[in-house]
This record gives C-alpha cells, sequence and structure tokens, in this order.
C-alpha cells in the first residue's frame, strides 16, 4: 500500500479542520456572531484572540461563522453543478445527434460571458438570498463540469463493454449509471475538488462586491470587505479571512492533486 505524501497529509488535514470548525461552529464560538464585545479593530487579546472588526465585535467568532457561511454555500453549489453537470454531460455522450449538439452549443454559449459578470448581471435583477446564491452559482459552474464528463463519455462510450451492452439491449439509464458512470468517477472526484475551490472563491468575491452572502451573516469574503479600510491604518482585521480562503484552496488543491495522481498511476498500472 502506497504512503499518503506529506502535502496531501496537510491538505487532508487541513481541509478536515475547516469543516470540523464549519459544522461545530455554534458550539466553539466565544461569542455571538453579530454581538458587539469591544471597541472598533480592537488587537489581538485574551479575549479577543484576533482582535476585533470595524464595529467592535469578536473577529475569531465572525472567522469560524464566515468559514461556516462560506464553506456551506460552497458545498452546496458545488453539489448542484456536478449532479446537472455530470447528468447532462453523460446523457448528451450517449444519446448525440440532435440532442448532443443543442446542449453543447448551449454550454459553449453560456461560457462565452465571464462567470463573474454573469452572476453580478443575474444577482442584480434577483434577490440575493442563500438558495439563489448558492443556485445561480452551481448552475454556472455546471457547464464546466459539462465539458469535462462529456468528454470523458464520448471515450468511454466506445468501449467494448460499453458496446457489448449496447448490443445485450440494455436501456440508456443502464449504460449511463451502470456502464459509463462508474468508469468516469475518478476525473469527476478529482475536478471536485478544483470547482469546490472555485467556488469557495467565487462567493467571497461576490460577497466582496456585494452580492454574494449579505449582511448581519458572515462569510470570509463579507469579513473582507468590512475591514478592508483598516489595512490603510495597518490593522491586519481583513488579512485574516483572505488567509482560511488561500489556506483552504491550497489545501482542497493538494488533496485533489493527490487524488488525481493516485488515479492516474493505477490507471497506468493497470495499462
Amino acid at each position: 500500500m502506497r504512503r499518503i505524501p506529506i502535502p496531501a497529509i496537510f491538505g487532508l488535514v487541513m481541509t478536515a479542520l475547516f469543516f470540523s470548525m464549519a459544522i461545530l461552529a455554534p458550539l466553539i464560538a466565544p461569542y455571538g456572531v453579530g454581538e458587539i464585545v469591544g471597541d472598533v479593530w480592537e488587537t489581538p487579546s485574551r479575549a479577543h484572540p484576533l482582535g476585533t472588526d470595524n464595529i467592535g465585535r469578536d473577529l475569531l467568532t465572525r472567522m469560524i461563522y464566515g468559514g461556516q457561511t462560506t464553506i456551506l454555500v460552497a458545498t452546496l453549489a458545488t453539489a448542484i453543478s456536478f449532479v446537472t453537470g455530470a447528468c447532462l454531460g453523460l446523457f448528451a455522450a450517449v444519446i448525440g445527434g440532435w440532442v448532443d449538439q443543442v446542449l453543447s452549443r448551449g454550454v459553449d454559449l453560456v461560457m462565452s460571458i465571464p462567470t463573474l459578470i454573469f452572476a453580478l448581471v443575474v444577482l442584480s435583477v434577483m434577490p440575493v438570498t442563500l438558495p439563489v446564491l448558492i443556485l445561480v452559482m452551481g448552475l454556472l459552474d455546471a457547464t464546466r463540469v459539462y465539458r469535462l464528463s462529456r468528454a470523458v463519455a464520448v471515450d468511454i462510450r466506445v468501449m467494448d463493454f460499453v458496446e457489448a451492452a449496447v448490443l445485450r439491449g440494455e436501456g440508456r439509464g443502464w449504460i449511463i449509471f451502470r456502464e459509463i458512470l462508474p468508469n468516469a468517477l475518478s476525473p469527476l472526484v478529482a475536478e471536485m475538488g478544483l470547482r469546490f475551490i472555485f467556488m469557495v472563491l467565487f462567493v467571497s468575491t461576490l460577497s466582496f462586491l456585494g452580492l454574494g452572502v449579505q449582511p448581519p451573516a458572515a462569510d470570509w469574503g463579507g469579513i473582507v470587505k468590512e475591514n478592508k479600510d483598516g489595512i490603510v491604518y495597518g490593522i491586519g482585521a481583513a488579512l485574516w479571512p483572505a488567509a482560511a480562503i488561500a489556506v483552504l484552496a491550497i489545501s482542497v488543491n493538494l488533496v485533489a492533486d493527490w487524488i488525481l495522481g493516485r488515479t492516474t498511476s493505477l490507471r497506468g498500472g493497470r495499462g
């Protein structure tokens, strides 16, 4: 059995730590998420390990709850993205013909517009609630999952075991979910980590621009926005959520790279 490389171990540990903090936020946060407990931008102390924010709320508490919101939104949006994109991609690869052409050209059209610009336009005319935000993010990112799943499925579709299933008279549902999907899972799982990172960065960017998670709820992008003016005065309150975003992105990326590399090596060994 191959040993897990140190970078992957670091990624696994840090990712587990972030998710654990998000799940246990109400139990480990020292104060209420909107509770004002001190003066504006206090320096770190025993009572406030990361100091306070722009209106005197405990920054550690805001970071913990902000991580909960950011990870929740990113996780749900990633799930929507993969369920929608993978199902449509596999369906288009198996059906082919005009269905494949219509879906693929529609995806190309959506992808021709920058994702951030598209999201800003949509969210500017819709109520910015968490369900709407998650749905918009998930559907926009589903186009990229569609491209990957379709490309993988097209390669698998022409293999002998799939042709044998077709000759046996198996239905399209069987072919998609019993023949193609199990063999397409490895690249899709690796890609899921990268899409999750994109979702974290995406929701943080939208919140920084004012069209993401809305106050008084906390998320990392919103905390950066709230405390960015303090950087001018040498106050680093905005750097903590920025660092959390970077560490989470690097950690998940290390895990995704390890999964992809392990999958590639297993395929090479079998070949």
